[in-house]
């Protein structure tokens, strides 16, 4: 019996050491791809996928560097979903987290693979190339995934703080479900991370090798990627996308110039509510399965927790979700080879 499926494709960070080989691993039936993918970073000078995928270790000061980890992610997320199996996987919809978005134009259709490989490894080598400020993580749910009273407004309301003073710049760049993700320059981030309590001995967490992404600070970032990847590039999607601000990209309906300049103007230089984008996923096509692709399973407690947020077929917290999983899994995390399984009959 077919299920349909809502693709949710995952950003920067979740290529970390478990991940080492990931293509390798799960794609070595696609020498296809990656030559494709090889091919493009050596014409640029740039290290190939397949020798960054093959590294006998990992390096964080390799791996996480946004020219390496963009198209590292690109090839394994986008090599994870030719891997789904379309007989018995009906696929309604597709959506991202930040980065993930470039991944689902590709998904989509919105973008060949190898337009979509342009635009993740221009737009990671950009990112890399003006490493402008950075981002701090910070949750706004207790333990059990349940929002916490007034803990949402108190970090709003800091950042207006933070941000009206004057050499402070300080934003929310990311609703990830259960957490926040601010971005800004030193002087804001280090700011905020002062006035935040320590929660779980792991945040307020600075991510490595992250810029300001999805705030004003990028304008320049969006500039140049305008310039170096035409319009002409984008397409009609094949199915429903949805951005960043919880907007539908219907096949046929699409204004593929307002496509271009939104993944390459707003999407960069302002906030990315990816809570939204699986809302509004769950409420407008109500899928059996939404199903995150490889590599890692960075993004699941985020989706469920944006599920949760809404009340989701009754999910009212992390207990109740795990116990949903163990029966009939919702959110398939292709990271995970049993959940692999359930949608490519294969955990390799």
């Amino acid at each position: 019996m077919s299920r349909t499926a809502v693709i949710i494709c995952p950003g920067r960070g979740t290529y970390n050491k478990p991940e080492l080989g990931y293509f390798a691993r799960h794609h070595a039936d696609r020498p296809e791809l990656l030559a494709m993918l090889d091919a493009f970073r050596v014409d640029r000078g740039q290290v190939p996928v397949s020798e960054l995928d093959g590294a006998e270790r990992y390096s964080v000061s390799v791996h996480t560097r946004g020219d390496n980890a963009s198209p590292l992610i690109y090839g394994c997320a986008y090599g994870d979903f030719l891997s789904i199996d379309r007989d018995t996987i009906d696929i309604v919809a597709v959506t991202g987290n930040s980065m993930g978005w470039y991944i689902a134009l590709a998904c989509a259709g919105a973008l060949s693979d190898e337009d979509g490989m342009a635009v993740v490894n221009t737009m990671g080598t950009l990112m890399q190339e003006n490493l402008i400020g950075g981002q701090t993580v910070y949750p706004v749910v207790d333990a059990d995934w349940r929002e916490i009273p007034g803990q949402r407004a108190r970090l709003l309301s800091l950042v207006h703080q933070i941000g009206e003073q004057g050499s402070h710049d300080l934003f929310v760049s990311i609703d990830l479900g259960g957490m926040l993700v601010f971005a800004g320059n030193d002087a804001g981030l280090a700011a905020l991370e002062a006035e935040l309590e320590p929660v779980d001995d792991r945040f307020p967490m600075r991510l490595k090798n992250h810029a300001a992404f999805h705030t004003p600070l990028l304008e320049a970032v969006a500039r140049a990627g305008r310039d170096a990847l035409p319009s002409d590039r984008f397409q009609q999607p094949r199915v429903p996308l949805i951005d960043g601000r919880g907007a539908i990209w219907y096949p046929g309906a699409s204004d593929t110039e307002a496509l271009w300049r939104y993944t390459l103007g707003h999407q960069v230089t302002r906030r990315y509510d990816f809570a939204l984008a699986v809302q509004v996923a769950a409420r407008e096509f109500a899928p059996d399965y939404l199903i995150v692709l490889g590599p890692g399973n960075t993004l699941g407690g985020a989706v469920a927790q944006s599920l949760i947020a809404i009340d989701w077929q009754s999910l009212s917290g992390k207990a109740g979700f795990m116990a949903r999983q163990a029966e009939a899994p919702l959110v398939v995390s292709m990271g995970m080879d049993d959940h692999r399984m359930l949608v490519t009959g294969s955990p390799a």
